[in-house]
């Protein structure tokens, strides 16, 4: 090892930083945290040195680095843009056995600064030896999506029950065994979905019986996005990662199947128009089923399991058969596909408000609120409404929208196929069949449409998008 990992309490000790720039603002940032006394020393600081000196959070000597500013001083920091400031500070910090760091200079400091994942009061420090701290960046970057933010409330939880713990079990042995099954058990799952009180009324009732839970079937209720597997949650990632039994949508992509645990059983679930491959309630006793055989289910939904995607259905069912459930929400395709098309669902030069509607209700009409949807400073998103377009449109129209109106079909969004089709409330419904629009497909009506042109920005096949005039030009 070229050097000793340390981690050092600063809490109210003083530490220097020489220089005031940017550089210098990101260690005062860490030093803060940490609870350190910071102390800089530099003729002039940066903006946001300058607004926590005016605030209060460090001490400001305006002036170039003077030999007697290191003392008291508890750590070290020079970061100037003078390599001879630097290194002059760092022979006197040493002189007398003060650690310092100079930054982009390891050879000329004690320490060196790592990059930190930090799950206080848990907390990772990755190094390269200053040999690049870009591939550190990396690997931190890497490690943060594996690593659940609620790590630091586990650490805590567990923190609280160390005595306990110890003088129920015998030895150490019998300890380490103990929190091992805790760390890996369902308790730290129940804490990690945000049941905090539940994960400590388990752990509580785990050590006064010493006996460690057993896993227990469980569902995990995810939201897949529009279908950029980018745009997937961490917390989605890991728990597709866990899953025993995946039960998914037709809207689920292949890219983000193909992140899923591979050796997990597939179960295909998928609703098209007027062709069920398994009935809602169906699905809701298959979630039930194999969660109570001790199953991990994942049910992954496209788009938002909450959004029209009948989530509530589903964990409705669950609650009521005792069956444990995590919800994670997912990118909705209405904020997904607009995004990608270039049209921003508001503008405040254009609308005033937005709202998403099905296209088509459960007894398969389009008998909505006309009245309410059909206002003419207003974004309107159409979920599932390709097969019903000419009467939306119609109604529209009908309920006072200009026919001029413009408004997108947006194809298969946010994936390397999407096609984005502009037109108005007079053209849409002949688009689709022009170019033969298949679901999915979301439809935007609105003003904010006339800003595609100009903000488009992706473009997965390399040519420009499948636009059309609108009527009247």
């Amino acid at each position: 090892m070229r050097f000793l990992p340390i981690f050092m309490n600063i809490r109210d000790q003083q530490c220097l930083i020489v220089g005031g720039g940017q550089v210098a603002a990101r260690k005062v940032y860490l030093i803060d945290r940490a609870g350190g006394k910071v102390k800089v020393v530099s003729p002039v600081l940066c903006d946001e040195l300058g607004r926590w000196a005016k605030e209060g959070d460090l001490e400001h000597i305006a002036r170039e680095f003077m030999p007697e500013d290191i003392e008291g001083a508890h750590l070290i920091i020079a970061a100037t843009d003078s390599e001879e400031v630097n290194k002059r500070v760092s022979e006197l910090a040493m002189a007398r056995g003060v650690p310092v760091n100079v930054v982009d200079n390891p050879e000329l400091g004690s320490f060196i600064m790592p990059s930190i994942i930090d799950r206080t009061p848990v907390q990772i420090a990755i190094s390269t030896g200053g040999a690049s701290p870009v591939l550190a960046r990396l690997l931190r970057a890497r490690l943060e999506t594996f690593i659940p933010a609620a790590y630091g409330r586990l650490a805590a939880l567990l923190e609280r029950f160390r005595g306990k713990a110890k003088a129920r079990f015998s030895g150490t042995d019998e300890i380490r065994r103990f929190w091992e099954g805790i760390v890996e058990g369902p308790i730290a799952d129940m804490l990690i979905a945000g049941k905090d009180k539940e994960a400590e009324t388990a752990l509580e009732a785990a050590i006064e019986s010493t006996d460690v839970p057993s896993h227990h079937g469980e569902v995990y209720l995810v939201g897949a996005g529009p279908g950029d597997p980018d745009l997937l949650t961490f917390r989605a990632l890991r728990l597709m990662q866990q899953a025993d039994v995946v039960v998914y949508d037709r809207l689920v992509s292949a890219p983000i199947l193909d992140l899923v645990r591979r050796d997990a059983e597939f179960i295909y679930a998928g609703k098209e128009r007027d062709k069920h491959t398994l009935p809602q309630e169906g699905i809701n006793a298959l979630l039930v089923r194999v969660a109570k055989e001790g199953k991990k289910v994942l049910r992954l939904k496209g788009g938002d399991p909450f959004i029209f995607g009948r989530g509530g259905e589903e964990i409705e069912t669950l609650m009521e058969e005792g069956v444990p459930f995590q919800v994670v929400p997912g990118i909705t395709a209405a904020a997904g596909c607009s995004s990608y098309a270039g049209i921003p669902l508001t503008h405040r030069d254009y609308v005033q408000s937005c709202m998403f509607v099905t296209g088509h209700l459960k007894d398969g009409s389009t008998n909505l609120n006309w009245d309410a949807i059909a206002q003419p400073n207003q974004t309107v998103v159409f979920y599932m409404g390709l097969h019903t377009v000419a009467p939306l449109c119609e109604n529209l129209i009908k309920h006072g929208l200009d026919k001029n109106t413009p408004a997108a079909l947006v194809e298969q969004g946010t994936t390397q196929n999407q096609r984005v089709h502009i037109g108005d409330l007079t053209t849409l419904a002949d688009l689709v069949v022009e170019n033969d629009v298949k679901p999915p497909t979301l439809i935007i009506v609105g003003n904010v449409v006339k800003l595609h042109e100009k903000l488009k920005w992706f473009d997965p096949a390399g040519e420009a998008d499948a636009s059309y005039p609108t009527a009247g030009k």
